[in-house]
């Protein structure tokens, strides 16, 4: 069955960075795109960033652009994050997902704090 499993978030100070990894199984990771949300307290989930199968096409969220870089392994079925420059308005629970076959899988999210 499809998991995916995200890791690497915690507390970091303002100004400060962190790198999101999500290890994907039970599909072929190098056929789907693969995109990060984040859901802040009190907030809907929201689109981070997406990127397509082979890392052609990359989208970020206008709110965090500039900010942050997705990339992905296939080799390790693997997709990133890389968080910079970090603002207490980024502390939310981060997930990754797909879309296989019209169904949304998503992990179980990692928690990024961002406060001083």
């Amino acid at each position: 069955q499809v998991q995916l499993v995200e890791s690497g978030g915690g507390l970091v100070q303002p100004g400060g960075s962190l790198r999101l990894s999500c290890v994907a199984s039970g599909f072929t990771f190098s056929r789907y795109s693969m995109s990060w949300y984040r859901q802040a307290p009190g907030k809907e989930r929201e689109l981070v960033a997406s990127i397509t199968s082979i890392g052609a096409s990359i989208n970020y969220a206008s709110s965090m652009k500039g900010r942050l870089t997705i990339s992905r392994d296939n080799a390790k079925n693997t997709v990133y994050l890389q968080l910079d420059s970090l603002e207490p308005e980024d502390t939310a629970v981060y997930y990754c997902t797909v879309r296989r076959n019209s169904i949304a899988y998503w992990g179980q999210g990692t928690q990024v704090t961002v406060s001083s």
